[in-house]
């Protein structure tokens, strides 16, 4: 895939599919620039994942566990890709460690490895990619 030679190594890592997931990011975010909102990110990240027959599922409801309870608190991940990478997308002035931890909690949460987190908002998308790993 072309868009992959424009990913910094630290953040595609040794997954594929991360890397592919953050190359389709950059092709959004080279068609729209930053400014609009995180939904409208959101669902064209969606359009370019599917376009590359990746499967892609949106806002995916999150139960969270409170002593033996399994409660609906609204939680909701952004994009989960393959079943396996949680994204979340961002279009704020700057990623804030309030950003990261919710990212780690929905890991936790959903029970899975590999989460990402992007923030549209950014001049150059690559430096508003953070790769988080349980």
């Amino acid at each position: 895939m072309g868009e992959d030679r424009n990913i910094p190594a630290a953040l595609a890592g040794a997954d594929p599919l991360t890397a592919r997931i953050i190359g389709a990011a950059i092709q959004v975010h080279r068609a729209l620039g930053p400014g609009l909102l995180e939904s409208a990110y959101q669902q064209c990240l969606r359009f370019e994942l599917e376009a590359g027959g990746i499967a892609v599922a949106t806002e995916v409801p999150i139960p969270l566990e409170y002593r033996g309870h399994r409660l609906d608190c609204g939680y909701r991940i952004d994009l989960l890709v393959e079943g396996t990478v949680v994204v979340e997308a961002k279009a704020v002035e700057k990623l804030a460690p309030i950003h990261e931890a919710q990212l780690l909690t929905y890991l936790r949460l959903a029970r899975k490895k590999t989460g990402l987190l992007l923030n549209f908002n950014s001049a150059y998308l690559h430096d508003g990619i953070k790769r988080m790993v349980l």
